[in-house]
């Protein structure tokens, strides 16, 4: 695996958008914060090739979290080389690379403090299925902003099993991207919140949704799944095809099957707690 030269970034853009719903992540990182440069979520990265054409692709963000896009068995050795040295935060992307990736960094047994096998899900929105039920979906602003914010670090702490010192100052950096990036939206019944809803990455022909919450007195009662299905279909009036999602629970399982999502496969979100060295 070699780093990837500008002149190959239209290479990896298609190997990605051929397999958009396993690199939303890098494909929506590369298109809002570009390649190599100070912001966070900026990318550096590698590839090998195979007969002449982009075979694999790891994804390196400047603040640490890996995102590899694999075909072949032998792309995790290779990815885990050009890493020596390295620190790692985090590893997010299909179950059989991101695993491979954290064995091949030796960072098994690393502390962390999010590690999950999540089950993944796509939907081609021409599929969608509406949910009948109370509430109109508004933009994240207009709804109550203190409420908004309690939901999001009850959403850091028990999902995202986020150390308490470092939720609250995410929360606020998530809402203050949020708002401008018009990405997010909840439920309304009222003055009163239901749900909330987001896209977490976004291209013309496919969205991602993440953040989704209901607050535990007001769940099993549909209001999620009736937020996710009117934000995709607000999505799908603008041109977009598909949508895909990771399900942290049974219940939003079943919520997003009831909209029509199909499994595809399995998702690994793993956060360390601290960068990781990458030993040589």
């Amino acid at each position: 695996m070699t780093p990837a030269p500008l002149a190959d970034l239209a290479a990896i853009t298609e190997f990605w958008q051929a397999r958009a719903h396993l690199a939303m992540f890098p494909l929506n990182n590369l298109r809002h914060h570009g390649l190599d440069n100070d912001h966070p979520f900026s990318l550096r990265l590698w590839l090998r090739r195979q007969t002449g054409a982009v075979s694999d692709v790891l994804a390196l963000t400047r603040a640490g979290m890996a995102m590899p896009c694999f075909t072949t068995d032998a792309a995790a050795a290779a990815a885990s080389a050009v890493l020596r040295g390295q620190e790692v935060t985090g590893i997010i992307g299909p179950q059989a690379a991101a695993r491979a990736l954290e064995a091949g960094l030796g960072l098994t047994g690393a502390p962390r403090h999010l590690d999950h096998d999540e089950p993944h899900f796509l939907l081609d929105l021409a599929q969608l299925h509406l949910t009948d039920g109370p509430g109109v979906l508004v933009p994240l602003q207009d709804a109550p902003a203190g409420i908004i914010k309690s939901w999001m670090l009850d959403y850091q702490l028990g999902t995202l099993n986020t150390p308490p010192a470092r939720a609250q100052p995410l929360v606020e950096e998530a809402y203050g991207r949020m708002v401008p990036h018009n990405s997010h939206r909840v439920l309304m019944q009222g003055d009163q919140p239901l749900a909330m809803t987001g896209f977490n990455a976004t291209l013309p022909e496919i969205v991602q949704i993440g953040g989704v919450y209901t607050p535990p007195a007001l769940r099993g009662r549909g209001h999620a799944r009736r937020a996710v299905a009117l934000h995709l279909a607000e999505a799908a009036a603008t041109g977009v095809q598909r949508a895909t999602l990771f399900s942290a629970s049974d219940m939003a399982a079943r919520a997003y099957l009831a909209i029509g999502f199909a499994p595809v496969g399995t998702w690994t979100l793993l956060l360390f707690d601290g960068p990781q060295r990458v030993e040589g």
